[in-house]
């Protein structure tokens, strides 16, 4: 297969790193597509040859050189780039959101319908090995009937802040965190269950990000961003992007060409999005799912449960416990490194710890706790082993690589997701984020994949 890509950000590096490594085999890339060339030329480097670079309005020649197209840009570009692709012929895999609102998922609806092309939508929290062992319970009848479920996701200070220094700030951009983010949520609900959402309905606000917040609580007048600011290495929230040599390739190097600033301060002007967002929502098959993203917690993670006719089972996952304001806040870096506070002014790297810790006991204090518990009715708790593997998200992104680049062979989870379930969870966010602002409930019809 030749491989193009479109969007040359920190996303596509998962993909390019695979075409050149483990999935060498699985075909090459043979263009790039950035409305910046300082990040296409970074990308030619890590490629190692000479690769064609075009520009946004060249896309039409990037498709005549490729079989398939990899979309990591912006989200509300990705409708243009995959319905361009797919009424190309061509195959197209694609970051999450599928888009950020109706009109696009309509419009890849449609050019999927008509397209001999493919389209895959890469969700990798459906390969995470304990949302994988959920999904395998739940399809064995292990609580019966599934009546209710609770979903509650935190994003610290640290990951949950940099969305509010980057593009996805700018609801226009990225349709607020109920798309951006929560698609991975809905998306697994809706897997989890095998069921279509119906009927949405939430309340959401602003409370911590944003220049009115800072104001409310007394902030002192802040830096419009990190780079020269006199808190850098020293506040919390203030990125420092000039000390991560790929942060620096990608954005502050590439700026003189876009204007695209990385290290926005997340208590300044601009910010439109909501950080804290419940959400309630009724399924097709009666099921009821209640629902919060909360963007400005002490630690990152999720809790979920469900209750069924023959008992409850519960997930509970700590990606990162907590993390020291001084300290190296980078999550592949020691705890005893994130304890010490070693270096002030390294990079907050805003990636959650995600990747399965294999180290001793008083080492664990930032990597992931996961317990998955089984309680059948009059029985004792059960804890439930989950079984792990190397890499990102307990070995899910190598599972999701595979099945992006070989194809999903027999897989009784059906985890890889077509644009349908794309649709689904994107207007499972677009609904809430409705109801949010009229007060009043949106329904879904169509098996989900349209606003009724």
């Amino acid at each position: 297969m030749k491989y193009a890509f479109v969007g040359l950000g920190h996303r596509a590096q998962m993909y390019v790193d695979a075409l050149l490594g483990e999935w060498r085999d699985a075909g090459t890339i043979v263009a790039l597509c950035d409305t910046n060339r300082t990040r296409m030329d970074y990308y030619v480097e890590r490629i190692g040859q000479e690769v064609p670079r075009f520009a946004p309005a060249e896309f039409d020649r990037v498709l005549e050189l490729a079989d398939a197209v990899i979309v990591t840009t912006v989200d509300a570009t990705h409708a243009r780039y995959v319905c361009a692709a797919l009424d190309a012929g061509r195959d197209v895999i694609v970051e999450k959101p599928l888009t950020v609102d109706a009109e696009g998922c309509a419009a890849i609806a449609a050019a999927a319908e008509r397209s001999t092309g493919k389209l895959i939508v890469t969700f990798n929290y459906r390969y995470s090995p304990r949302n994988s062992a959920v999904r395998r319970l739940l399809m064995e009848g292990a609580i019966g009937e599934v009546t209710s479920v609770h979903f509650e996701w935190t994003l610290d200070t640290i990951h949950g802040a940099d969305y509010f220094r980057r593009w996805h700030r700018n609801r226009a951009s990225s349709g607020g965190l109920l798309v951006h983010k929560s698609t991975h949520h809905f998306d697994l609900v809706n897997w989890w269950l095998g069921a279509a959402p119906e009927l949405v309905f939430a309340q959401t606000d602003l409370r911590f990000y944003g220049a009115e917040n800072a104001k409310k609580r007394g902030l002192e007048e802040r830096p419009e961003r990190g780079q020269g600011a006199p808190g850098l290495g020293t506040d919390p929230f203030i990125l420092d992007i000039s000390v991560d040599p790929r942060l620096k390739r990608l954005y502050l190097d590439a700026e003189h060409e876009d204007g695209y600033i990385r290290d926005q301060d997340v208590f300044g002007e601009g910010v439109d999005i909501d950080d804290n967002m419940s959400v309630l929502v009724r399924y097709d098959n009666r099921a009821i799912l209640t629902y919060s993203l909360h963007a400005h917690a002490p630690w990152e993670g999720y809790r979920v449960a469900f209750n069924g006719t023959a008992g409850r089972l519960e997930l509970d996952v700590v990606e990162r416990e907590w993390t020291s304001p001084h300290a190296a806040i980078d999550p592949s870096a020691s705890s005893k490194e994130h304890a010490a506070g070693l270096s002030e002014r390294r990079t907050v790297r805003p990636e959650s710890g995600s990747s399965r810790d294999r180290r001793g006991p008083s080492e664990r204090d930032h990597q992931t706790q996961e317990r998955l518990t089984l309680h059948r009715h009059w029985s004792k708790p059960e804890e439930v082993p989950i079984e792990s593997g190397a890499g990102g998200h307990g070995g899910g992104d190598r599972l999701l690589l595979n099945d992006v680049f070989r194809g999903p062979g027999d897989d009784p989870l059906a985890r890889q997701a077509g644009y349908r379930d794309g649709i689904r969870s994107v207007l499972t966010g677009v609904a809430a984020t409705m109801a949010a602002q009229t007060g009043t409930p949106v329904r879904l019809v169509d098996d989900g994949t349209r606003v009724g």
